[in-house]
């Protein structure tokens, strides 16, 4: 049975643990707002260039380039998207077991987070590239991702290229999901939604009417690396949206956890002291009987 000296150490290093949650629960939580807000922001953008591209589509005709050719799927590559660090529940062992879904010989992973990394060596597999992004994703770093992938696949190295992600669907819910990046096929539009709609839709001619120069076949050429490489970024601002909630829920259950054990252990260190408190005064009541 512990003694009152061991329950008062256990209550307090759980009641500096619970602090501790507590101050990562506040920060995940700011962090996931910006998250957002990041995602939003690109809402504006979204909208003009679908308007664009609808308009170039519609004018290109029988169109063909490097990035839309569909060949016979020998090798696949997969982007990978987790987080740098833990502490966010479940959302990497769910993203992970996704991706050790494919052919270990037929894949090769291009990893965007150091806990992918850390999978793909740990299991064996092909690494192409490693890459890294911030807390608030650049579109820098998102285009480096996309063109490293758009040369595997024009240089025929890849035959398919997908990317696997943490898609956002609510504060408390977040759900591995794999998309086809390359082949472009049907080009969809890349909405900049935060519940859970960040899905393409089909793409809707605008109202606005467009000139191209030289011609739109040229013009949609130059469009979809672009195309693709918003795509990988608003898949990043998605992950890092999944990884501060899921990080801000289970921080919120740690401290929970933690505020119930200390009461649990309160009561039981009362209980002791009380059982010590009477002890003692039979002791003494005792000793008062016999002496009189």
């Amino acid at each position: 049975m512990p003694s009152p000296r061991d329950l008062r150490r256990r209550i307090k290093s759980i009641r500096n643990t619970s602090q501790i949650t507590k101050a990562m629960q506040m920060v995940a939580a700011a962090k996931m707002r910006k998250a957002q807000q990041a995602a939003v922001a690109g809402r504006p953008y979204a909208s003009l260039m679908n308007e664009v591209l609808a308009e170039v589509t519609a004018n290109a005709g029988d169109f063909s380039h490097p990035l839309t050719e569909v060949r016979e799927i020998r090798k696949r590559a997969v982007i990978v998207v987790s987080t740098d660090k833990g502490l966010c529940g479940a959302l990497n062992s769910n993203l992970l077991r996704e991706a050790a879904r494919f052919d270990k010989e037929t894949t090769v992973y291009i990893t965007a987070g150091r806990k992918a990394s850390q999978f793909i060596a740990r299991t064996k597999r092909q690494l192409a590239a490693e890459f890294t992004y911030k807390d608030a994703p650049l579109f820098g770093e998102a285009r480096a991702i996309s063109r490293f992938a758009q040369d595997l696949f024009t240089k025929g190295e890849v035959d398919a290229v997908d990317i696997l992600f943490t898609n956002f669907i609510s504060t408390l819910a977040q759900k591995p999901e794999v998309r086809t990046l390359l082949p472009v096929g049907e080009i969809k539009a890349v909405h900049a939604e935060l519940e859970g709609t960040a899905d393409g839709g089909k793409l809707l001619k605008g109202a606005t009417e467009f000139l191209f120069e030289p011609g739109a076949e040229q013009v949609l050429g130059s469009l979809l690396p672009h195309y693709l490489n918003f795509q990988v970024y608003q898949i990043l601002l998605e992950a890092k949206a999944s990884e501060h909630s899921a990080r801000m829920v289970a921080m919120k259950n740690a401290t929970d956890n933690a505020q119930q054990l200390i009461k649990d252990l309160t009561l039981e260190y009362n209980k002791l002291r009380q059982a010590n408190i009477t002890k003692e005064l039979l002791e003494i009541t005792t000793a008062q009987m016999a002496m009189g």
